[in-house]
């Protein structure tokens, strides 16, 4: 199992940026992939952002496209989720999420990521 720990979140105003980070520990080289998932109040969690480590091959969700960027310290053992002029429809909690290496070549099936930071809050105020 790995463990995901994220980091940066804060609150921000319309226009900002933040960068979260999401360090991994424990069985990493079971790690295939790394999402990021939002989860806005009220609503389901949603895939945003994913970095598969192999090719550093990236996919985005359509609502994010050319504001956040995803990418990763392989030494480190660390993804970050780089994201530019927020606005509030950005306001939720952000998860860093695992897929494994047994798992489909996909980056965009929420459903195959298995291993789950505990999230970091992200508001952004109009």
């Amino acid at each position: 199992q790995v463990q995901l720990l994220e980091s940066g979140g804060g609150l921000v105003q319309a226009g900002d940026s933040l960068r979260l980070s999401c360090e991994a520990s424990g069985r990493t080289s079971s790690t295939y992939a790394m999402g990021w998932f939002r989860q806005a109040p009220g609503k389901e969690r949603e895939l945003v952002a994913a970095f598969r480590l192999s090719d550093t091959s990236t996919y985005y969700t359509d609502s994010v496209k050319g504001r956040f960027t995803t990418s990763g310290d392989k030494a480190k053992k660390t993804v970050f989720l780089q994201m530019n002029t927020l606005g509030p429809q950005d306001t939720g909690v952000y998860y860093c999420a695992a897929k494994r290496i047994n798992g489909s070549p996909y980056l965009s099936r929420p459903y195959e990521y298995v291993d789950w930071g505990q999230g970091t809050q992200v508001t952004v105020s109009s």
